[in-house]
């Protein structure tokens, strides 16, 4: 069942399918933050950066100037700031700076959170966002996939595999021997989600209690150009938006979906909440800025941790679709667990899970060694690529030579055997004209007999 806020945050989706900007708060409340937390993000942030005009309070922590107002009254009638200038616009235009006691006070503020920029939103609101914009939502047609899939070539019976997956936006298992495009395919199906996918929007970060959790990542995520459009304004157009109802809520950034790809480097730590001890606040694990998107576990069976752990932490959140974390101090909240998520492996899945595990894996997708008409139509294509001419006669010998006494072919063999055959021209200052004998010297050199 979606959860609701105690406020309507999110608009209704429009006709296109996807979610709609959340709204801006018209009020202290309707951000869902306390005066308190108000006052001491001010109080830091002119603390960080010197005195401000209200304007750029306001634009640098993503809230309507009125929201933010009350605080500013507040704090200059404590004396904790003062107003050295300023013009007939109104307090918007007032430059704030902090006095003797303003800067105590934010001394302290900072020792108990050193978060400063866009104020976090509530909890709820970030939860019911994620199921609005939930990858189940995104319409998938074979046309439209295909074009994702335009530069690989599979078998129908697989790509007809790989669309239900996706339209199921629950968890796929992809696996079989090593150099078949497994991973390749992973990332079609990443290109398909953040190219075809639409934009979601996602918090700068969330409040869980007085607890603030980072969950944007420019490292991860990729803000639309129309996004990083709203705030590349003049300040003339900053104003307007800033004194006006009805706009965007710039606490939120609107994002491609995002693509969030991770291999033997994953540890169970890194599914947790990452506590920065020294600013006392938090950044979101991987999973969490997955949401919406696509989590891709590569290599699976390769990680830090044996697959029983990792499998052990997921077992829930794959059948229930929300995961708990926990802050430091043992509070446990509830998040959406709401990505398409992708294990590839090349190792034997009955070697890797058992069988309560892969019941709660929705698809399993085995990718085999290519047939002999889907590899020549591989390597003929890495040729074309490599601007080198057909030649048969190299297939021919690599079936004669290799995979004709007991080597399974691999779709990594094409590109791996024809950039050597290319560096080989290029040592040698010759044309690339790709022949049997330079294929069987690259052969040589690439394929280990023992």
């Amino acid at each position: 069942m979606m959860k609701t806020s105690s406020r309507s945050t999110m608009m209704d989706w429009d006709g296109s399918g996807l979610p709609e900007a959340p709204s801006a708060p018209e009020s202290l409340k309707e951000a869902g933050l306390s005066m308190g937390f108000l006052n001491d993000l001010i109080l830091r942030t002119l603390y960080l950066y010197g005195g401000m005009l209200g304007l750029d309070l306001a634009r640098l922590m993503c809230l309507p100037f009125k929201v933010i107002e009350d605080s500013l009254g507040f704090l200059k009638n404590e004396k904790c700031i003062e107003v050295t200038g300023g013009d007939l616009i109104g307090r918007v235009s007032y430059r704030f700076n902090l006095t003797e006691l303003g800067r105590s006070r934010a001394h302290d503020a900072m020792k108990l959170c050193a978060y400063v920029g866009p104020a976090p939103v509530p909890l709820e609101d970030y939860v019911e966002q994620c199921y609005r914009q939930a990858v189940t939502g995104i319409g998938v047609t074979p046309d439209v996939l295909r074009r994702a899939f335009g530069h690989l070539v599979i078998k129908e019976e697989l790509f007809n595999a790989i669309g239900p997956a996706i339209v199921s936006g629950k968890s796929v298992f992809i696996y079989g021997p090593p150099g078949n495009g497994k991973t390749s395919m992973a990332r079609a199906i990443g290109d398909f989600m953040n190219g075809s996918g639409g934009e979601i929007y996602v918090p700068y970060a969330f409040l869980v209690e007085s607890s603030i959790i980072t969950v944007y990542d420019k490292a991860l995520h990729q803000a639309s150009e129309d996004g990083l459009g709203d705030r590349l304004e003049d300040q003339e157009a900053t104003i307007r938006r800033l004194l006006n109802a009805g706009t965007v809520d710039l606490r939120w950034v609107k994002i491609r979906r995002p693509v969030i790809v991770t291999g033997g480097e994953l540890n169970l730590g890194m599914l947790d909440l990452r506590y920065n001890a020294e600013s006392n606040f938090y950044q979101a694990p991987l999973h969490v800025k997955a949401n919406g998107g696509i989590f891709l576990i590569d290599d699976f069976g390769r990680q830090l941790c044996s697959p029983k752990e990792l499998l052990n932490r997921w077992i829930v959140p794959l059948e229930d679709r929300h995961d708990f974390l926990a802050l430091a101090n043992g509070k446990k909240f509830e998040v959406p667990f709401e990505q398409l998520t992708i294990f590839s492996t090349n190792l034997d899945p009955k070697d890797l899970v058992d069988d309560a595990f892969l019941r709660r894996i929705r698809h399993k997708v085995e990718v085999e060694a290519p047939t002999r008409d889907v590899y020549e139509k591989i390597f003929s294509g890495v040729a074309k690529r490599l601007g080198m001419n057909p030649c048969p006669e190299a297939v021919d010998y690599l079936y004669e030579r290799y995979y004709g006494k007991g080597r399974n072919p691999r779709a990594s063999d094409c590109r791996d055997l024809l950039e050597i055959v290319q560096s080989i021209c290029r040592f040698r200052r010759q044309p690339v004209l790709l022949s049997r004998e330079l294929i069987a010297e690259a052969g040589a050199t690439f394929i280990c007999e023992f």
